[in-house]
């Protein structure tokens, strides 16, 4: 069904030349779970994408980003190049929504996400009733 032929590439080539994604691996897992939709449509990675599509990007806590594509490269070009590849037509957030995620920031700031050390590991097997 992936169509070679004519000026489209695979989205999740095209999702990594364009920045979009880190990797080409993100970008398949992506569109693999449902997050990326192509003209309406939930997009698998071997998708074609040509000039003029519509590209939907669930990201994380729920932001859409919606963009369209511009052009096509099939190997990796500057960052400043690759943004020329599409328009982001991303809504701004509103301002409830930069307060939220402000907040979220803060919180986990102050909440520091380590593993516990040895002493920790020892007293937290004890709370739990289990042995040295």
């Amino acid at each position: 069904m992936t169509d070679r032929g004519g000026d489209g590439e695979r989205i999740d080539l095209w999702l990594d030349v364009a920045c979009l994604f880190k990797t080409r691996s993100e970008a398949q897992r992506a569109c693999r779970g449902g997050k990326v939709d192509v003209n309406g449509a939930s997009a698998r990675p071997n998708r074609i994408v040509r000039p003029g599509d519509a590209i939907v990007i669930t990201r994380g806590a729920g932001r859409r980003q919606t963009v369209i594509v511009r052009g096509v490269a099939s190997q990796h070009i500057p960052k400043a190049e690759a943004r020329a590849l599409y328009e982001d037509r991303t809504p701004a957030p509103t301002p409830e929504q930069l307060e939220v995620r402000d907040f979220e920031r803060a919180y986990r700031a102050t909440t520091p996400a380590t593993t516990p050390d040895r002493r920790d590991r020892r007293t937290l097997r004890r709370l739990k009733g289990r042995p040295d």
